[in-house]
Formats: structure tokens, sequence, C-alpha cells
């Protein structure tokens, strides 16, 4: 009994916990792990009959007793205890989690907790699909339409979703009598214990095809590819998904469709950068028009705007164009970000000697030392 668990911690309460409470954190992890919703899960199925165990100890007040007061060793056959699972099977969950799950579980182990087929038969949500869409600077910032082509489950036309050929309807699986289990009993020292496992015969369904649709080939559902228009909306940022309702995969026995979720990826552009719906652009501008002030041409990302700076403007210096980025998503009016333009000085690599005794006389009026340049680098000794 070393190996197990304390059902405390397995149920994740405390040893105050009140019936009430034991309860909603069984139902709780019981849904996220059952087999039904996670075939082929063998954690998820070790897990849940762990729950199963704890569950079946701390419901019952004199179960409860003995092991707060024994531990596992209070149901450990070897030690003389009582087996907390002896005469019922694992059956004595099925009212609670008929309760907790409306009656549509299966049981694929202990015994069972209803009727697999019922579950199998009743209308369940196709599955959701997902779309990675790679997009430009500008398709997310102004919004566009765009034609997915999407693979997915769609229900068979020449059936009907039915699986069966047209013309005949699925039967009754004569192997599990259409309860979609079959089932047997062990007798042993400690009790009768009753398993179950889906019906190989039906897969598990309670319907036996016995003419399969040549289209589907008895499934019921083809793959296709569906072209879908989605329409972007304006600011959209990169990373962010929309969320495509009723796109998805199609749904099992006239379930609803499953949803399609499309992440976009937006592109880089080469002058812009964005912070929320703002932009950000660093421009070079002429020292001599940050030095005396005067007209500068921006860009923006629909057309290029005349803006005025002021004279000794400095390095680095930033200035707002209001309303000049990206429209505000799910706006209440046409509101817009705005563009952040910061500004460096344009130092010219070449000069005319006409433009470097300009440039000399102003160092020598602003009392600036100036010395030639003979040579590119170098280090010249000043204390010679």
């Amino acid at each position: 009994m070393a190996d197990k668990r304390d059902y405390y911690e397995v149920l994740g309460v405390s040893k105050t916990a009140t019936d009430s409470e034991i309860k909603s954190a069984f139902r709780k992890a019981a849904k996220s792990c059952h087999p039904d919703l996670h075939p082929n899960d063998k954690a998820a199925e070790a897990r849940f009959k762990e729950l199963n165990e704890a569950y079946s100890v701390l419901s019952d007040p004199d179960k409860r007793a003995k092991y707060d007061q024994y531990g596992h060793a209070a149901f450990d056959p070897t030690m003389g205890g009582a087996n907390p699972f002896e005469g019922a099977g694992f059956g004595g969950f099925d009212d609670i989690l008929n309760s907790f799950f409306g009656g549509g579980f299966g049981g694929g182990f202990g015994g069972g907790f209803g009727s697999r087929s019922a579950q199998r038969d009743a209308p369940m949500a196709g599955d959701d699909l997902r779309y990675n869409l790679s997009l430009t600077f500008e398709e997310a910032a102004f919004g566009v339409t765009k034609e997915l082509l999407i693979p997915r489950e769609e229900s068979c036309e020449a059936c009907g979703g039915t699986g069966a050929k047209a013309g005949t309807s699925p039967v009754r699986c004569p192997t599990c009598n259409g309860t979609g289990q079959v089932r047997t009993q062990q007798n042993t020292m400690f009790g009768a214990f009753t398993t179950s496992r889906p019906c190989s015969a039906c897969n598990g369904t309670g319907k036996y095809i016995k003419e399969p649709c040549p289209e589907c080939r008895g499934k019921g559902r083809i793959r296709k590819n569906t072209r879908i228009q989605l329409k972007v909306p304006a600011g959209i940022n990169d990373g962010q998904t929309i969320n495509m309702r009723g796109e998805g995969e199609a749904g099992y026995k006239g379930g609803p469709r499953g949803n399609l979720y499309v992440t976009v990826s937006v592109k880089p552009h080469k002058l812009f950068t964005r912070d929320g719906c703002n932009l950000l652009l660093s421009l070079k501008v002429p020292f001599t028009t940050m030095a005396l002030g005067g007209e500068i041409t921006v860009p923006t990302l629909k057309e290029k705007v005349r803006y005025t700076i002021p004279s000794g403007t400095q390095n680095g210096t930033t200035f707002r164009l209001k309303e000049q980025g990206v429209p505000i998503p799910n706006a209440s009016s046409q509101g817009k970000g705005d563009l952040l333009v910061t500004v460096e000085s344009d130092i010219p690599r070449r000069l005319s000697d006409e433009q470097r005794a300009l440039l000399q006389q102003y160092a020598a009026l602003s009392g600036e030392a100036t010395t030639p340049a003979k040579k590119k680098g170098g280090i010249r000794n000043i204390f010679k």
C-alpha cells in the first residue's frame, strides 16, 4: 500500500473537507479525465481509477472514519482490512456520475457508469480547428478579407452521416445487444468484480452497419477542402486569434460544428514598428533643418505628410502626429493611434569646398577651433 497516494491529496481537499466539498472536488476532477473524453489515454484512465477509489472511501462516513484512523491499511486484505470495492463492482458511482454528467458516460473499467452506447449515440460537437494566417503590416493595420482553404471533416452527403449505404440503416449490434459494452464478471475471494470494455464488433457505438456507405466506407464523414471567407478586422496585432464559430469540423450524430481559431502572424514593416495602436518611426533629418527649424516630409502608412519642427531641435527628439497610427479595434468611433516620429541628425558624408568653408566660418564665429583633417583616423600627440 506504500505506493498509494493519500486519498485527500488525490481529490485535492483538506482532511476537514465537508461531504459537499468532497463531492464537488470529485466532480470537477472526474470531468477532466473521464475515459470517454480521453479515449486511449492510459494516464487519464489511471487518474480516473485513482479518483474513483479515493471518492468511494471519502464519500462513505464509515469508510472515511476507518481511513482517517488506519490509512490505506484499513482496506488492505493482507492486513485484515475490508475491500472498499467489495460487492460494488465499482458500480456505486452510477448515480453520482449520472447526476454529474447526465447519465451519458460509459465505464471502461470497474463495472461501468451507465451505457456507453447512450453517450456514443448522443449528439456531440465537432472538433475545433486551428489555422495560422500570415498578413502584411498594412493588411493588419487596415483590415482585409481573406479566403482560407480549410481541410476538415464533413458529414457524408451520400449516407446522411449514418455510415450505412443509402436505403439501409444501422441495426442493433448483436454482440452487445446495443449497449456498446461487453461485460465480464469475475468471482474472487474478496467478492465479485464486474469489468466492461467497448464492444469490438461495433466499436462501442451499439450499432452495427451491415452495408457500409461506399463514399465514406462506413465512417459517416468525409474529409474535404472547404473555402471560407474571413474578414480580418482593422488594427489586429501579431499573435492575436480570431474565433470563427461553427467553422470547425462537423458534429457527430447531429451535434453542432466545432470552431475555427485563426491566429495571425504579421510581417514586419521596413519603416514602422507598432506599440499597440501607435506607430513608431525613426527619421533622418538634415542637421541644418534641425538647427534652423522648418518643414520635414514624414511618411505614414497611407501617404507622405508635411510637418514643421522648431529651430534648435535636438537629436533624438520625438514628435507626435495625431491619428496617423493604426485603427483602434472595436472602438465605438473611428479612432486611431498616433505616429511617434523620432528625429536623428543626418550628417552629410561629403562636403563641397564652399560648404566646408561656410561650416568653418560658422565654427569660427562660435569659437570652435577647427583643424582640417588630412587623413582618416590616426592619433596626434598634442603635448609635443
